[in-house]
């Protein structure tokens, strides 16, 4: 299999003069490609600053979209990898990391919203890329991030893909607030979506991200929901979700 071409490229965010930096991954042939805005997650107890550093693309991501003839496209948000900012995505005042307040992880999300728009007005542009087939994906809180943003702008992407996706996690006892209510918002708009979770996943119990799937679809969403036997580093396992991300994409481009 031929290595996709990496390379980094810096947009202007919405904080003026700040920068947020994209992990780009192109195939071997010319453009223009279908694109995956795949969106990074968190950073686990949010009280590590050296892992806001890390900018992050997973290979076995860019690998199996690149094989297919897609671009993928690694959004860093603010304060994350070579990202200008403080990052600031739902974290307590106080130091010890992220917050279970409602009010303060909600902030995180529309601060994350900001970032995704400023990619977007940027990425847009590129000549190489085909605005009919966008599709948003992402893991953990990217991927609660991906279902609810393509939800919030009806038009732009064909499609969403969730890994694990949850805003707080099981320890937050706001997460039956928090979560259902951000995945509502991903109902808008008539793009399919695919919830891949681990029913081992020690972050969210499987009662739980069933439910969030049913609140979208009953608030109109569209999609699949797929539980295989993982935790929470499932991405990480393309055998297990590898035959439903094929059907997935197969469906998008006979549309």
């Amino acid at each position: 299999m031929e290595k996709p071409r990496i390379s980094k490229v810096m947009l202007p965010a919405g904080e003026p003069g700040v920068e947020l930096e994209l992990v780009v991954a192109r195939p071997s042939r010319p453009g223009p490609y279908p694109v995956m805005l795949f969106n990074h997650g968190s950073t686990g107890s949010g009280r590590s600053p050296a892992m806001f550093r890390r900018s992050v693309s997973p290979a076995v991501i860019s690998n199996y979209f690149t094989a297919r003839g897609w671009m993928v496209v690694f959004p860093q948000r603010r304060g994350r990898g070579k990202s200008g900012g403080g990052y600031g995505e739902g974290l307590a005042a106080d130091g010890s990391g992220y917050s279970c307040e409602a009010e303060i992880a909600l902030a995180g999300f529309e601060r994350a919203v900001e970032d995704l728009d400023a990619v977007m007005r940027g990425l847009l542009l590129w000549p190489d890329v085909d605005q009919g087939r966008l599709v948003t994906g992402g893991v953990s809180r990217g991927g609660i991030l991906a279902i609810a943003f393509a939800g919030m702008r009806p038009g732009l992407f064909r499609g969403a893909v969730s890994f694990n996706g949850g805003w707080l996690g099981r320890a937050c006892p706001a997460l039956d607030q928090v979560n259902p209510m951000l995945f509502a918002r991903g109902a808008g708009g008539a793009h399919e979506t695919l919830w891949l979770h681990g029913n081992q996943d020690q972050y969210y119990r499987i009662t739980h991200c069933r439910s969030n799937f049913e609140v979208f679809r009953a608030a109109g969403g569209q999609g699949r929901f797929v539980a295989l036997q993982a935790g929470h580093a499932l991405m990480f396992r393309p055998a297990l979700w590898q035959p439903h991300m094929d059907l997935y994409l197969e469906a998008l481009v006979a549309e």
